[in-house]
């Protein structure tokens, strides 16, 4: 139940309301569908909250739930609307997404392997500069440097920059 989340956990969940709200603001497409989702998916966390594993990634277990909520929400609008009453949701198309990931996991494996990493432990795994300068050795600097060059050539590439310089 809600009441049995550390103090701690709820402090995270509340820092991480905002965040929450832009990725439901991304699904519904509507400020107020979104506030909704963000207060769904807020329970479900509390409630849940003795399934989270400490030291995980708090932002991908988060974001899971949300999915899954938004994903029963409209399963449910759907199972009581006709064809014709279906709320218009501003999803993109599924093959769009899966040619887009394509894309950006080929991209990424044309980086160097330096920026990869650096990439891979500040962006995807969430991890400071000074953790991940910690545990490799490399200066923060560089690090920081590393990412950037690594998120400048997906940005070109992914925008068709690179393809149209080459």
């Amino acid at each position: 139940m809600a009441g049995s989340a550390s103090r701690e956990f709820q402090d995270q969940l509340v820092d991480f309301l905002p965040r929450m709200r832009t990725w439901a603001l991304a699904l519904t497409r509507n400020a107020s569908a979104a506030d909704d989702l963000v207060q769904e998916v807020a329970l479900k966390t509390l409630m849940a909250s003795e399934s989270f594993i400490p030291g995980t990634n708090f932002s991908a277990w988060t974001h899971r739930i949300m999915v899954n909520q938004f994903i029963s929400n409209i399963r449910g609008q759907r199972e009581y609307n006709d064809l014709d009453q279906m709320p218009e949701i501003a999803l993109p198309a599924v093959q769009q997404d899966q040619t887009d990931l394509r894309e950006l996991d080929l991209a990424f494996q044309r980086l160097p392997k330096d920026q990869q990493e650096a990439l891979r432990s500040i962006a995807l795994e969430e991890r400071s500069y000074e953790e991940v300068s910690d545990s490799t050795g490399c200066a923060v600097g560089t690090l920081k440097s590393r990412v950037h060059r690594a998120r400048v050539q997906l940005r070109s590439e992914m925008s068709g920059e690179a393809r149209a310089a080459a």
